[in-house]
Protein backbone atom coordinates (compact mmCIF):
# COMPACT_ATOMS: atom_id res chain seq x y z
CA UNK A 1 0.00 0.00 0.00
CA UNK A 2 1.98 3.38 -0.99
CA UNK A 3 1.93 6.17 1.10
CA UNK A 4 -0.27 8.22 -0.61
CA UNK A 5 -3.51 6.46 -0.46
CA UNK A 6 -6.01 7.65 -2.03
CA UNK A 7 -9.73 7.11 -0.58
CA UNK A 8 -10.63 4.24 -3.58
CA UNK A 9 -7.64 2.47 -2.79
CA UNK A 10 -7.82 1.96 0.79
CA UNK A 11 -11.78 1.02 0.06
CA UNK A 12 -10.19 -1.54 -2.60
CA UNK A 13 -8.05 -2.48 0.15
CA UNK A 14 -10.54 -3.03 2.44
CA UNK A 15 -12.10 -5.18 -0.26
CA UNK A 16 -9.29 -7.48 -0.35
CA UNK A 17 -9.07 -7.93 3.13
CA UNK A 18 -8.72 -11.46 4.21
CA UNK A 19 -8.26 -11.31 7.81
CA UNK A 20 -8.83 -9.04 11.07
CA UNK A 21 -5.11 -8.50 10.77
CA UNK A 22 -5.82 -7.06 7.39
CA UNK A 23 -8.38 -5.06 8.59
CA UNK A 24 -6.31 -2.95 10.92
CA UNK A 25 -3.81 -2.07 8.61
CA UNK A 26 -6.40 -0.36 6.79
CA UNK A 27 -7.77 1.02 9.47
CA UNK A 28 -4.88 2.66 10.20
CA UNK A 29 -4.08 4.09 6.71
CA UNK A 30 -7.32 5.65 6.95
CA UNK A 31 -7.57 7.10 10.60
CA UNK A 32 -3.77 6.84 11.86
CA UNK A 33 -1.67 9.81 12.84
CA UNK A 34 -0.60 9.81 9.10
CA UNK A 35 -3.78 8.41 7.56
CA UNK A 36 -5.96 9.61 4.67
CA UNK A 37 -8.53 11.43 7.28
CA UNK A 38 -5.86 12.68 9.50
CA UNK A 39 -4.11 14.83 6.70
CA UNK A 40 -7.33 15.61 5.04
CA UNK A 41 -8.72 17.27 8.07
CA UNK A 42 -4.90 18.99 8.89
CA UNK A 43 -5.33 20.41 5.62
CA UNK A 44 -8.76 22.14 6.27
CA UNK A 45 -7.00 24.97 8.62
CA UNK A 46 -5.26 26.20 4.95
CA UNK A 47 -9.15 26.76 3.13
CA UNK A 48 -11.20 29.94 3.60
CA UNK A 49 -14.67 30.05 5.50
CA UNK A 50 -16.85 28.22 2.37
CA UNK A 51 -14.63 25.91 0.99
CA UNK A 52 -13.25 24.22 4.63
CA UNK A 53 -17.28 23.77 5.15
CA UNK A 54 -17.59 22.22 1.96
CA UNK A 55 -14.37 20.43 2.43
CA UNK A 56 -15.37 19.27 6.10
CA UNK A 57 -19.11 17.96 4.93
CA UNK A 58 -17.16 15.98 2.73
CA UNK A 59 -14.47 14.58 4.69
CA UNK A 60 -17.45 13.16 7.26
CA UNK A 61 -19.13 11.65 4.17
CA UNK A 62 -16.06 9.87 3.39
CA UNK A 63 -15.54 9.14 6.72
CA UNK A 64 -19.11 7.26 7.25
CA UNK A 65 -18.41 5.67 4.06
CA UNK A 66 -15.63 4.00 5.27
CA UNK A 67 -16.78 2.91 8.53
CA UNK A 68 -20.00 0.97 7.23
CA UNK A 69 -17.41 -0.81 4.81
CA UNK A 70 -15.10 -1.62 7.33
CA UNK A 71 -17.81 -2.78 9.71
CA UNK A 72 -19.93 -4.98 7.06
CA UNK A 73 -16.12 -6.40 6.18
CA UNK A 74 -15.35 -7.03 9.78
CA UNK A 75 -18.96 -9.29 9.81
CA UNK A 76 -17.96 -10.99 6.80
CA UNK A 77 -14.84 -12.08 8.09
CA UNK A 78 -16.12 -13.09 11.36
CA UNK A 79 -19.34 -14.98 9.54
CA UNK A 80 -16.64 -16.99 7.17
CA UNK A 81 -14.32 -17.95 10.29
CA UNK A 82 -17.58 -19.20 12.07
CA UNK A 83 -18.20 -21.05 8.75
CA UNK A 84 -14.80 -22.61 8.62
CA UNK A 85 -15.18 -23.34 12.29
CA UNK A 86 -18.66 -25.35 12.19
CA UNK A 87 -17.54 -27.44 9.13
CA UNK A 88 -14.37 -28.91 11.03
CA UNK A 89 -16.60 -29.63 14.18
CA UNK A 90 -19.70 -30.58 12.15
CA UNK A 91 -20.27 -34.34 13.15
CA UNK A 92 -21.69 -37.13 11.27
CA UNK A 93 -25.28 -37.69 12.14
CA UNK A 94 -24.94 -41.23 10.55
CA UNK A 95 -23.08 -42.90 12.94
CA UNK A 96 -25.26 -44.89 15.06
CA UNK A 97 -26.77 -44.31 18.37
CA UNK A 98 -25.35 -44.11 21.98
CA UNK A 99 -26.67 -47.18 24.02
CA UNK A 100 -30.00 -46.45 25.24
CA UNK A 101 -28.65 -46.72 29.19
CA UNK A 102 -25.83 -44.22 28.41
CA UNK A 103 -28.04 -41.83 26.24
CA UNK A 104 -30.85 -41.71 29.01
CA UNK A 105 -28.30 -41.04 31.88
CA UNK A 106 -29.47 -41.78 35.39
CA UNK A 107 -31.05 -40.48 37.85
CA UNK A 108 -29.13 -37.93 40.55
CA UNK A 109 -29.19 -39.96 44.40
CA UNK A 110 -31.08 -36.98 46.01
CA UNK A 111 -33.89 -37.59 43.84
CA UNK A 112 -33.77 -41.25 44.77
CA UNK A 113 -33.26 -40.37 48.79
CA UNK A 114 -36.06 -37.71 48.24
CA UNK A 115 -38.63 -40.67 46.76
CA UNK A 116 -37.08 -43.33 49.78
CA UNK A 117 -38.04 -40.53 52.48
CA UNK A 118 -41.45 -39.64 51.03
CA UNK A 119 -42.03 -43.33 50.82
CA UNK A 120 -41.47 -44.00 54.61
CA UNK A 121 -43.39 -41.09 55.76
CA UNK A 122 -46.39 -41.86 53.58
CA UNK A 123 -46.74 -45.31 54.70
CA UNK A 124 -46.19 -43.84 58.19
CA UNK A 125 -49.63 -42.10 57.29
CA UNK A 126 -48.32 -38.47 56.83
CA UNK A 127 -50.28 -36.95 53.69
CA UNK A 128 -47.41 -34.98 50.82
CA UNK A 129 -47.98 -31.90 50.68
CA UNK A 130 -46.08 -28.81 48.78
CA UNK A 131 -46.12 -25.01 48.70
CA UNK A 132 -44.47 -21.94 46.47
CA UNK A 133 -40.73 -21.24 46.71
CA UNK A 134 -41.21 -17.91 46.52
CA UNK A 135 -42.83 -16.92 49.96
CA UNK A 136 -44.33 -13.96 51.56
CA UNK A 137 -42.91 -12.43 54.97
CA UNK A 138 -45.46 -13.58 56.57
CA UNK A 139 -45.61 -17.48 55.71
CA UNK A 140 -42.06 -17.57 56.22
CA UNK A 141 -41.21 -15.83 59.45
CA UNK A 142 -44.31 -14.36 61.38
CA UNK A 143 -46.79 -16.68 61.12
CA UNK A 144 -44.19 -19.43 62.74
CA UNK A 145 -43.61 -16.83 65.53
CA UNK A 146 -39.92 -15.43 64.58
CA UNK A 147 -39.70 -12.16 65.70
CA UNK A 148 -39.02 -9.37 63.13
CA UNK A 149 -35.08 -8.67 65.12
CA UNK A 150 -34.75 -12.11 64.48
CA UNK A 151 -31.26 -12.74 62.39
CA UNK A 152 -33.21 -15.20 60.04
CA UNK A 153 -35.11 -12.40 58.29
CA UNK A 154 -31.36 -10.01 57.60
CA UNK A 155 -30.03 -10.18 54.41
CA UNK A 156 -27.39 -11.86 55.16
CA UNK A 157 -29.22 -15.25 55.88
CA UNK A 158 -32.01 -14.82 53.40
CA UNK A 159 -31.91 -14.34 49.76
CA UNK A 160 -34.89 -11.28 49.16
CA UNK A 161 -36.35 -10.50 45.64
CA UNK A 162 -37.26 -6.90 44.86
CA UNK A 163 -41.10 -7.01 44.94
CA UNK A 164 -40.94 -6.54 48.85
CA UNK A 165 -41.53 -8.70 51.07
CA UNK A 166 -41.38 -11.43 49.25
CA UNK A 167 -38.14 -13.88 49.56
CA UNK A 168 -37.00 -17.33 49.05
CA UNK A 169 -38.20 -19.41 51.48
CA UNK A 170 -35.57 -20.73 53.75
CA UNK A 171 -38.09 -23.83 55.16
CA UNK A 172 -40.42 -25.46 53.95
CA UNK A 173 -42.86 -24.59 57.08
CA UNK A 174 -44.07 -22.62 54.84
CA UNK A 175 -46.58 -24.84 53.56
CA UNK A 176 -47.14 -25.89 56.85
CA UNK A 177 -48.65 -22.62 57.87
CA UNK A 178 -50.65 -22.99 54.20
CA UNK A 179 -51.94 -26.47 55.07
CA UNK A 180 -53.48 -25.33 58.66
CA UNK A 181 -55.19 -22.70 57.00
CA UNK A 182 -56.71 -24.75 55.08
CA UNK A 183 -57.44 -27.58 56.44
CA UNK A 184 -58.93 -28.87 59.77
CA UNK A 185 -57.03 -31.36 62.60
CA UNK A 186 -56.36 -33.77 62.96
CA UNK A 187 -53.87 -34.01 60.29
CA UNK A 188 -50.19 -35.66 59.62
CA UNK A 189 -48.68 -33.98 56.90
CA UNK A 190 -44.78 -34.04 54.88
CA UNK A 191 -43.30 -30.78 53.04
CA UNK A 192 -40.00 -31.62 50.50
CA UNK A 193 -38.56 -29.17 48.61
CA UNK A 194 -35.80 -26.77 47.69
CA UNK A 195 -34.86 -23.89 50.05
CA UNK A 196 -32.72 -21.38 50.14
CA UNK A 197 -30.53 -19.32 52.21
CA UNK A 198 -27.18 -17.30 51.97
CA UNK A 199 -24.71 -20.09 53.34
CA UNK A 200 -21.92 -21.47 51.07
CA UNK A 201 -19.14 -24.10 52.56
CA UNK A 202 -18.27 -27.93 52.60
CA UNK A 203 -21.21 -28.63 54.83
CA UNK A 204 -23.41 -25.62 53.41
CA UNK A 205 -24.91 -24.70 50.15
CA UNK A 206 -27.09 -22.07 48.91
CA UNK A 207 -29.68 -24.35 47.91
CA UNK A 208 -30.86 -27.91 49.16
CA UNK A 209 -33.48 -29.91 50.12
CA UNK A 210 -35.42 -30.40 53.68
CA UNK A 211 -38.60 -32.63 54.16
CA UNK A 212 -40.91 -31.09 57.24
CA UNK A 213 -43.60 -32.61 58.76
CA UNK A 214 -46.27 -31.54 61.06
CA UNK A 215 -48.92 -33.48 63.35
CA UNK A 216 -51.81 -31.68 65.14
CA UNK A 217 -54.12 -33.75 67.00
CA UNK A 218 -55.60 -33.65 70.47
CA UNK A 219 -53.15 -35.53 73.58
CA UNK A 220 -50.19 -34.90 71.02
CA UNK A 221 -47.26 -35.14 73.31
CA UNK A 222 -43.30 -35.76 73.13
CA UNK A 223 -43.64 -39.55 73.19
CA UNK A 224 -45.02 -39.45 69.76
CA UNK A 225 -42.60 -37.42 68.33
CA UNK A 226 -39.16 -39.64 69.75
CA UNK A 227 -41.51 -42.98 68.26
CA UNK A 228 -42.35 -41.09 65.02
CA UNK A 229 -38.57 -40.25 64.48
CA UNK A 230 -36.86 -43.12 65.63
CA UNK A 231 -39.38 -45.45 63.04
CA UNK A 232 -38.28 -43.37 60.13
CA UNK A 233 -34.51 -43.29 61.10
CA UNK A 234 -34.50 -46.93 61.12
CA UNK A 235 -36.47 -47.52 58.36
CA UNK A 236 -34.39 -44.92 56.47
CA UNK A 237 -30.70 -46.10 57.13
CA UNK A 238 -32.23 -50.35 57.68
CA UNK A 239 -31.05 -50.51 61.18
CA UNK A 240 -31.01 -48.73 64.65
CA UNK A 241 -29.10 -46.43 65.61
CA UNK A 242 -28.18 -44.47 68.89
CA UNK A 243 -30.22 -41.74 69.26
CA UNK A 244 -30.41 -38.56 71.92
CA UNK A 245 -32.32 -35.64 71.81
CA UNK A 246 -30.33 -32.46 72.92
CA UNK A 247 -32.27 -29.27 73.97
CA UNK A 248 -32.07 -26.62 71.57
CA UNK A 249 -34.00 -23.67 70.53
CA UNK A 250 -36.94 -22.77 67.47
CA UNK A 251 -39.24 -20.04 67.33
CA UNK A 252 -42.17 -22.65 66.20
CA UNK A 253 -41.27 -24.91 68.72
CA UNK A 254 -41.50 -25.27 72.65
CA UNK A 255 -39.70 -27.36 73.99
CA UNK A 256 -36.95 -27.84 70.90
CA UNK A 257 -34.17 -30.41 70.45
CA UNK A 258 -31.80 -31.39 67.60
CA UNK A 259 -31.54 -34.82 66.97
CA UNK A 260 -28.04 -36.76 66.63
CA UNK A 261 -27.31 -40.09 65.62
CA UNK A 262 -24.52 -42.03 66.56
CA UNK A 263 -22.80 -43.52 63.41
CA UNK A 264 -19.66 -45.95 63.57
CA UNK A 265 -17.98 -44.93 61.03
CA UNK A 266 -18.08 -42.14 58.17
CA UNK A 267 -15.26 -40.80 56.27
CA UNK A 268 -12.61 -39.17 57.96
CA UNK A 269 -13.24 -41.60 60.93
CA UNK A 270 -10.39 -44.27 61.49
CA UNK A 271 -12.48 -48.13 62.19
CA UNK A 272 -12.20 -48.69 66.06
CA UNK A 273 -12.57 -45.81 66.77
CA UNK A 274 -15.11 -43.93 69.35
CA UNK A 275 -18.40 -43.59 67.36
CA UNK A 276 -19.16 -40.27 66.73
CA UNK A 277 -22.22 -38.29 67.55
CA UNK A 278 -23.76 -36.35 64.90
CA UNK A 279 -26.52 -33.88 63.85
CA UNK A 280 -29.15 -34.90 61.44
CA UNK A 281 -32.49 -32.66 62.19
CA UNK A 282 -34.54 -30.33 64.23
CA UNK A 283 -37.84 -30.92 65.53
CA UNK A 284 -40.09 -30.05 68.97
CA UNK A 285 -43.88 -29.29 70.20
CA UNK A 286 -45.37 -26.87 68.03
CA UNK A 287 -45.25 -23.72 70.09
CA UNK A 288 -48.67 -22.47 70.90
CA UNK A 289 -48.50 -18.95 69.16
CA UNK A 290 -48.59 -20.96 66.00
CA UNK A 291 -51.56 -22.66 67.11
CA UNK A 292 -53.40 -19.38 68.52
CA UNK A 293 -52.11 -18.18 64.52
CA UNK A 294 -53.86 -20.57 63.25
CA UNK A 295 -57.20 -19.66 65.37
CA UNK A 296 -56.58 -23.31 67.16
CA UNK A 297 -56.96 -23.21 71.35
CA UNK A 298 -53.19 -24.94 72.13
CA UNK A 299 -55.48 -26.39 75.61
CA UNK A 300 -57.64 -28.46 72.97
CA UNK A 301 -54.96 -29.29 69.88
CA UNK A 302 -51.36 -30.32 70.35
CA UNK A 303 -48.77 -31.18 67.69
CA UNK A 304 -45.08 -31.66 66.74
CA UNK A 305 -42.61 -30.72 63.76
CA UNK A 306 -39.60 -31.78 62.92
CA UNK A 307 -37.01 -30.51 59.97
CA UNK A 308 -34.67 -32.38 58.18
CA UNK A 309 -32.43 -32.02 55.34
CA UNK A 310 -32.04 -34.60 52.72
CA UNK A 311 -28.27 -33.85 51.63
CA UNK A 312 -27.07 -34.25 55.37
CA UNK A 313 -28.98 -37.68 55.88
CA UNK A 314 -27.65 -39.39 52.49
CA UNK A 315 -24.44 -37.99 53.17
CA UNK A 316 -24.14 -39.69 57.07
CA UNK A 317 -25.59 -43.02 54.69
CA UNK A 318 -23.59 -43.01 51.74
CA UNK A 319 -20.39 -41.33 54.24
CA UNK A 320 -19.77 -38.18 52.10
CA UNK A 321 -18.24 -35.62 53.67
CA UNK A 322 -18.69 -32.16 50.65
CA UNK A 323 -22.03 -31.61 50.31
CA UNK A 324 -20.77 -29.30 47.17
CA UNK A 325 -20.22 -32.86 45.07
CA UNK A 326 -23.91 -33.45 44.98
CA UNK A 327 -23.81 -30.50 42.60
CA UNK A 328 -20.67 -31.17 40.42
CA UNK A 329 -22.11 -33.28 37.71
CA UNK A 330 -19.87 -35.60 37.77
CA UNK A 331 -21.40 -38.34 36.03
CA UNK A 332 -19.23 -40.67 37.36
CA UNK A 333 -19.69 -39.61 41.09
CA UNK A 334 -23.69 -39.80 40.53
CA UNK A 335 -23.67 -43.51 39.31
CA UNK A 336 -21.41 -44.27 42.08
CA UNK A 337 -23.19 -43.19 44.99
CA UNK A 338 -26.68 -44.66 44.32
CA UNK A 339 -28.40 -43.10 41.38
CA UNK A 340 -29.61 -45.88 39.04
CA UNK A 341 -29.97 -46.80 35.06
CA UNK A 342 -33.61 -44.98 34.13
CA UNK A 343 -33.22 -47.41 31.33
CA UNK A 344 -33.06 -50.42 33.68
CA UNK A 345 -35.68 -48.53 35.49
CA UNK A 346 -37.95 -48.78 32.42
CA UNK A 347 -37.10 -52.04 32.08
CA UNK A 348 -38.11 -53.13 35.49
Amino acid sequence: MSSENTFESLLDSLKAATTRQDLEVVKAHFFGKKGFLTQKMKALSALDGAARKEEGQRLNTLKQTFQKALEAKRLALEEAVLQQQLAKEKKDVTLPAAPLEEALGCRHPLSVALDEMIEIFQVMGFALKEGPEIEDDEHNFTALNIAPHHPARTSHDTFYVKEAPFLLRTHTSNVEIRTMRRESPPMRMISPGRVFRSDSDATHTPMFHQVEGLVIEKGIHMGHLTHCLKTFLKAYFGKDLPMRFRPSYFPFTEPSCEVDVQIPSVEGVVEGAEPKWLEVLGCGMTHANVLRHMGLDPSEHQGFAFGLGVERLLMLKKGLSDIRAFYANDVRWLKHFGAFSLASQRAG
